[in-house]
């Protein structure tokens, strides 16, 4: 009877990490090669696989572990540390402000979705829809943590790996940006509303023509959120006349 009423009113768990596990198949494709890069990058500066393995479950910052590897090659200090990951990390502040709906009944998870909050999982969390009848909160989490499982598992291959052959790792940086810019064409297709696109197109070319490409992040989303900001309030004034 349980099982019947389970079957009515939604679907079980083993289906919402199914989905959960396809959806993500696209970062996984990314975090294998990407964290083994981090891990040889990170063996060839010295370190032991288990500083791979307990960066990547603690830190879990993508693009920051690269930097911190570089930072620690060249002996920086703490400050260092501080400034430069918080200026590499700040576009995280624009993610949670736009999440701040689908994060609001997610319950007890919700500590380590903000924490496992990475450009590819955010890409996926507001690009795929729950599973009919199924857990938000799991499917989110579910999601979160097979993509934070999939840069530890490729981080902990790449470091013990790292140690035992000798590899050309010219380029492999370079898997980041590709994986991203596949998330992005796949959010683009599957959704109905083009102009966000076109303001971040506008926003990073504008950026990159007046500011070093050193800068140009940050800034290109600082320009791409006042122009959405600035047409979601000229939206509603809009409304207000047509209905006034």
């Amino acid at each position: 009877m349980t099982q019947n009423r389970v079957k009515r009113h939604g679907i079980d768990d083993k289906d919402i990490f199914t989905g959960a596990l396809k959806t993500t198949v696209p970062v996984f494709l990314g975090y294998i090669p990407l964290g083994m890069a981090f891990g040889f990058l990170l063996d060839g500066a010295g370190y032991h696989w288990i500083y791979a393995f307990l960066m990547s479950l603690l830190v879990y910052a993508g693009s920051g572990q690269f930097l911190a590897v570089a930072l620690l090659a060249a002996g920086a200090g703490l400050t260092e540390f501080v400034i430069a990951t918080l200026l590499l990390n700040l576009r995280h502040a624009f993610y949670g402000l736009s999440l701040l709906e689908k994060f609001s009944d997610v319950g007890k998870v919700k500590p380590y979705l903000i924490f496992a909050l990475t450009d590819e999982t955010y890409a996926l969390l507001t690009t795929t829809e729950v599973p009919k009848g199924g857990s938000k909160s799991r499917f989110y989490f579910y999601i979160a943590a097979l993509d934070h499982l999939y840069w530890i598992t490729g981080s902990v291959l790449g470091a013990l790996l790292g140690s035992l052959l000798d590899l050309n790792l010219e380029g492999m940086a370079f898997v980041l940006t590709a994986l991203f810019v596949v998330l992005t064409i796949e959010q683009y297709f599957s959704s109905r509303v083009r102009f966000p696109f076109i303001a971040a197109v506008g926003a990073g070319t504008l950026s990159l023509i007046l500011f070093s490409p050193e800068n140009m992040l940050l800034i290109s989303i600082i320009l791409g959120t006042l122009i959405l900001m600035s047409r979601e309030k000229l939206t509603q004034k809009n409304i207000s006349i047509n209905n006034g």
